[in-house]
Order: C-alpha cells, then structure tokens, then sequence
C-alpha cells in the first residue's frame, strides 16, 4: 500500500513539474513588440463625395400642343442625332400651312401683276411697295406655319441615350411639356468638393497647364477602369461649407456610367507631417479603429484614433503623437491595463519591415 501511495505521488509531482514547464514555455513564446508613430511628409490617395453627370443632358419638352401620335424608341435606347423620336398629331398644323401656302401664292400673283401695272405706268411705285409687302408677309407667315409642322416632329439633338418616359401614345400635350431626356454618356463629368487648404495645396503642386489625373471608385466599391482628369474648378468657395467645387472629366466608351450616378473621387493630396502607424496596430470595435497604448507603467490601455488615410501597410491617423507607444505584436494576447514585458523597435526600422510582423 505503502509503495502505490509513493508511486502516485511521483506522479502527481512530475504532472505539475510537467505543467509549470508547459506554462513557462508558453509565457516565453509571447514576444510583445512595440513601437513609436512617425511623422513626415507624404503624399496620400484621399476620398471626395462625388456626383456624376453626364457630358450633356437635356430635357426633350413639347414645342407644339397636340396629341401624341408615334413614338418611335424607347426608353434606354441609344439613339443618334437628327433621329425622329416622337410625333405629335400634325393635321392641323398640315392644314395651316396649305392655307399659308394659298395666301403667298395670290400674294406673289397680286405683286406680279401690280408690277407690270407700275412699269407701264398705270399704278403708282406706292402700290407696287405695298403689294410687295402683302408677299413678304404671306411668305414669313408660310415660314412660320411650317416651322410648326416641323416642331410636331421631336428629334434627337445630339447622340445619347432616352431617360423614362412622361408621357403614353395618345396622350394630349401641351406646349412646354417633359417628354422625356436626352444624356451623352461619351464623356462623364464628376463633380467633388474640396476644402481650401487642400486647395491651395493642390495649386501650387501644379505646374504651368498640367492637369492632375484621379480615379473614380464605384458605388460598388470598385475602381472605374479609365482614370479622369481634373478640367475645372469654380471660381467661388462656398461660403458655409468653405469647399470649392472641381469637375474631373471621364472617358465612358463602354458606357458603364450613367448620369445621376455617385461615387468617390480618389486624389493624390500631399500631407506635411504626416502620423502614420503601421495597419498591424489597430484594431477595430464597432466600426470604430483602436490601437494600444503603453504608459509610464508599462500598463496596456486602449485608444481611439481617427484614420485620415490608408496607404499601403500604413494608416495616416490623428489621436496619437510621436512620442506614444504602441503594440505592434502581440495584440490578441493581451488585455486592458494588463502589465507588460516588451521589446521598442525604432519606427524606421519597423516601417522598412512591415511584412515581418504578421501574426
């Protein structure tokens, strides 16, 4: 009995001479790596709220009242300029101009005649003016009632693509009503705002007439596949927000881009004394991004930071300085105001060796 009491406590002695080593071995693989922000000037890909135009785009109102009679496309169709899209009902403007046509041939007869009446001196010159103004009338009136009849055809007048419809066949308009629209896609306009300072900036990065080049991100947050150059600029800061408006001008040739369309633009901005910290340093709550900080006392405390802009491996952030520490490695390890062992890198070298601390 004696010898199995032994036996076990042997065993229960290497067990926890077994764990104690285990949970040694475990507390020496964790190698917390920390490291400072640094500052410096950069240049980074920043983000503008955009609205996408179409080059042209114009609304197709009725000139003449009458009712719908043709339609000739339809909505979302391509259609090329001088194309006949609509009839409206053209009858009565058919018969107004017969009638023009009636008057400006008696009113050329009436003048023929009045004018071999005036060169054999029967009439006088007076006479032959007056009947040449009663042809000149007839004639512009004739003009008029057959610009009419043309204003009952509504044709395209540029290349584009139809908007939805307003109106059905059949339906009585009115001078002035919306049909439908008419868009170019060939080129697209995007129209973003940005704030002065970042203005002024962009200005003097230019030189003579170059333009800067810029990417448009998708709803779907993919890149548009032509890139698009920045044309103009307003001439007037809005007042209450303090940004001016630049449009930056699109190819479109497969036509992906419709006018009314947002996105974002994304702009090369230089930063002067730029914090940036490595992406590997944060994590994220709640949509909200946080790194962890090292005091005096070598305790872990959580902070917000705000992300101004992402580059690659780094964030370009406020909220930090440089003279903070942060967790670089080690970051699902550790817990709020635990106590730490850690190794300072300089924030040189861990920038020229992001890729090795992947966890």
């Amino acid at each position: 009995m004696n010898k199995i009491l032994i036996v076990m406590g042997l065993c229960l002695l290497f067990s926890n001479t077994s764990c104690e080593s285990k949970k040694e071995e475990k507390k020496e693989e964790v190698h917390f790596v920390v490291t400072n922000p640094i500052e410096k000037d950069t240049a980074i890909t920043k983000e503008y709220v955009a609205q996408i135009n179409s080059i042209q785009h114009i609304e197709l109102r009725a000139q003449e009242r009458g009712y719908l009679e043709k339609i000739y496309v339809d909505e979302g169709q391509h259609v090329k300029k001088g194309q006949l899209l609509f009839q409206i009902m053209p009858k009565l403007y058919e018969a107004e101009m017969q009638k023009a046509k009636a008057e400006a041939d008696f009113a050329e007869i009436e003048y023929k005649n009045t004018e071999r009446l005036s060169n054999n001196k029967v009439v006088s010159t007076s006479e032959l003016a007056m009947a040449k103004a009663k042809l000149s009338k007839a004639k512009a009136e004739l003009m008029l009632t057959n610009l009419h009849l043309q204003f009952t055809q509504i044709r395209a007048p540029f290349d584009g693509i139809i908007d939805r419809f307003h109106v059905r066949l059949g339906s009585l308009i009115e001078e002035g009503d919306l049909i439908t629209s008419l868009s170019d896609n060939s080129k697209m306009w995007v129209y973003y705002n940005v704030p002065e300072a970042e203005y002024l900036d962009y200005t003097a990065k230019l030189q003579g007439n170059a333009k800067a080049k810029v990417n448009l991100l998708m709803a779907n947050n993919k890149i548009f596949d032509y890139p698009g150059v920045v044309e103009t600029i307003e001439g007037e800061f809005n007042n209450e927000t303090g940004n001016i408006a630049f449009r930056a001008t699109f190819p479109n040739p497969k036509g992906l881009l419709r006018h009314g369309e947002t996105g974002n633009i994304q702009m090369e901005v230089s930063v002067k004394n730029a914090l940036l910290i490595p992406q590997k340093a944060t994590f994220e709550v709640l949509d909200k991004k946080y790194v962890y900080i090292i005091d005096s006392n070598n305790t872990v405390q959580s902070k917000e930071i705000e992300i101004v802009a992402e580059l690659p491996h780094l964030f370009a952030i406020k909220g930090l300085s440089t003279k903070d520490k942060i967790l670089l490695k080690g970051l699902r390890l550790v817990k709020e105001n635990e106590k730490i062992e850690y190794k300072l890198e300089k924030p040189e070298y861990v920038m020229s060796h992001l890729e090795l601390y992947a966890e």
